[in-house]
């Protein structure tokens, strides 16, 4: 029952409603919910309660960690900057188990608190970097919750950067989904702390929590949790090189009953992803995938393309039937720029609509002079 509920779920996040019957499986995952996203595909491949609302925990932190690394994007701030340790931030460390140790007054850089934020968990290093960030607490938080609605979240609402119990700070496994896949894809060089196994500051040796990073040589980050309410959580994500390609899954466990569970289920989940589902390779982004007739232009046709690589993923051995529609947008009439939508390519496994992308011309094409606007005008009309 618990498998056809999850798959029943599934068929809800995908773009066309899909029958139960004819997706995999997904295995009996011991947790409270999940979901398990094909990054590469951009597509769900298993969900359970995606949308009930959860306590973060430590979860939090992605969010914290996309700020900063915007800030340092933005050369807001430096990796080699020092940050004077705040008592705020000692003593946020002081009330839980997950902290840095880093001493009031104190002079850190900001890459060890960030290796302390992701590493370690430490929640006295997140609050000193939202101090820097936000110039307080409260701002960052404000900055957290802007943030969340540029994402599109619509439950996620943060009282605080470090993930601690607070009314009202609350998330849903498929927006935490969201929050981790804008940060891979967003900041991709930054994923490298994720997948550091130990951390020493201040001669104290701590090691990341995610047991994954021991155990699997494809998962490469990102982040645990863990308090009373929410239980032991993990997002995970692996990237496999695979025969037709580089593949990235990613998975978000809430409310697993230990630390062991939080990985074995994870590692369930993603072992699944990738023996029961296939990726497909479409096209490359800006690849040609079709001439159309322009009119009134200098030129008499333009290259069609996505600007974005265009994967999917079906079950396991359905590669064969997948096929793409092109419908665009006739006629197609000058002047055109580059990267202008003129039609959705559709990409379909049956009747299925696996993803629709937008269409774009690869390459602009002016107007014609007057006699030849003209002329293709009489033809348009004699159509």
């Amino acid at each position: 029952m618990k498998r056809l509920l999850a798959s029943l779920a599934l068929a809800a996040l995908l773009p066309q409603t899909v029958s139960a019957q004819s997706l995999p499986q997904a295995p009996e995952i011991a947790a409270r919910a999940y979901v398990l996203l094909d990054l590469s595909a951009n597509q769900p491949l298993a969900a359970r309660e995606a949308d009930t609302t959860v306590e973060p925990a430590s979860l939090t932190k992605l969010m914290t960690a996309y700020l900063v690394f915007q800030a340092l994007r933005d050369r807001k701030l430096a990796l080699d900057q020092e940050l004077t340790v705040s008592e705020r931030a000692w003593r946020t460390g002081m009330t839980d188990a997950s902290r840095m140790y880093i001493q009031v007054g104190t002079k850190v850089k900001v890459e060890d608190l960030i290796k302390g934020m992701i590493v370690q968990s430490g929640n006295d290093a997140t609050v000193l970097l939202a101090e820097a960030v936000g110039g307080s607490v409260e701002n960052f938080v404000a900055m957290m919750n802007r943030q969340a609605q540029a994402f599109g979240l619509k439950v996620s609402q943060f009282k605080n950067p470090e993930g601690l119990p607070a009314p009202g700070h609350v998330s849903t496994v498929r927006e935490l989904g969201i929050i981790a896949t804008r940060l891979l894809q967003d900041f991709p060089g930054e994923v490298k702390y994720y997948s550091i196994k130990e951390f020493t500051f201040n001669k104290i040796t701590q090691q990341n929590r995610n047991l994954l990073l021991w155990r699997d040589p494809s998962v490469d980050g990102l982040k645990t949790g863990y308090t009373d309410a929410a239980g032991y959580c993990l997002i995970a994500t692996a990237k496999r090189d695979l025969p037709n390609g580089p593949r990235r899954l990613l998975s978000v466990v809430v409310g697993a009953s230990s630390k062991e569970a939080r990985a074995v289920e994870s590692q369930k989940l993603l072992n699944w992803g990738y023996s029961s589902w296939d990726a497909v390779k479409v096209y490359d982004a800006r690849q040609a995938i079709a001439t159309a007739e322009v009119w009134k232009g200098a030129s008499a046709s333009v290259k069609l393309g996505t600007q974005t690589p265009v994967a999917v993923a079906v079950p396991r051995g359905e590669a064969a039937q997948v096929k793409t529609q092109l419908v665009r947008t006739d006629p197609l009439i000058a002047p055109l720029n580059q990267g202008q939508q003129v039609g959705t390519l559709k990409v379909m496994s049956g009747t299925r609509v696996l993803a629709e992308v937008p269409v774009t011309a690869l390459e602009p094409v002016a107007q014609a002079g007057m006699f030849g606007r003209a002329w293709d005008q009489l033809r348009l009309w004699l159509r």
